[in-house]
């Protein structure tokens, strides 16, 4: 069962005008869509979409929108955002049909960066590279999250998408569309100037002798 729910309404009148009225309302625009239903022009409550828009699981969960008597369980696909303004224009939701996989961003965390020894011990920094993977995979075995162990990692070792150990259910899309897709996710570098700090120093003591 989704912990994020909507109480959506059904809006027949569309256009750019009839969008405005509604935002006055109090409410967004949005589209309901996929499965073996037609599309279905709905209205969200701004206040009730306005509190999960920090909530990571909004953007990688399965929803519950209850219309009216009916319950349908959908996913994020698009969000369009105001360009200044800290409003939401118009939302798109895709249906989930029960067995049928889904296409969804789920985000990465990165873990045990603490007990990485190229950062712990020998001051490499960590370059975060992606923070979401888009995975394709059944509702009923989305996770929350993607865990990216960085515990192992060595010094100027970059880690792509092939090296990330995957829930069960879980393809990578971009590593299906073939050879150049596997994306580096993280990388520990050198701090910046080290090599040239230990040249001067080591210049230093070959003019002291």
């Amino acid at each position: 069962m989704s912990d994020i729910k909507f109480n959506v309404s059904v809006r027949d009148v569309q256009g750019k005008g009839a969008s405005r009225r509604l935002r006055r309302e109090g409410k967004v625009p949005g589209i309901l869509y996929g499965g073996d239903k037609a599309p279905l022009n709905i209205s969200i409550p701004e206040n009730e979409l306005m509190k999960v828009l920090d909530n990571e699981a909004f953007y990688s969960h399965v929803i519950e929108l209850n219309i009216g008597e009916e319950k349908e369980r959908a996913i994020l696909k698009d969000l369009q955002r105001h360009p200044y303004k800290p409003t939401v224009l118009h939302a798109d939701f895709l249906r989930v049909v029960k067995g049928h996989k889904i296409t969804v961003n789920v985000p990465l965390h990165f873990v045990n960066e603490d007990k990485c020894d190229a950062i712990k011990n020998q001051g490499g920094k960590a370059a975060h590279l992606l923070n979401e993977v888009e995975v394709e995979v059944l509702p009923s075995q989305l996770p929350d999250y993607i865990e990216v162990d960085m515990a192992d990692l060595k010094m100027e070792q970059i880690l792509h998408l092939s090296d990330i150990k995957l829930p069960e259910g879980c393809t990578l899309v971009e590593l299906a569309k073939g050879e150049g897709h596997d994306l580096p996710v993280v990388a520990i570098h050198k701090p910046k100037g080290s090599d040239a700090a230990a040249e001067e120093s080591e210049g230093g003591e070959d003019a002291a002798e």
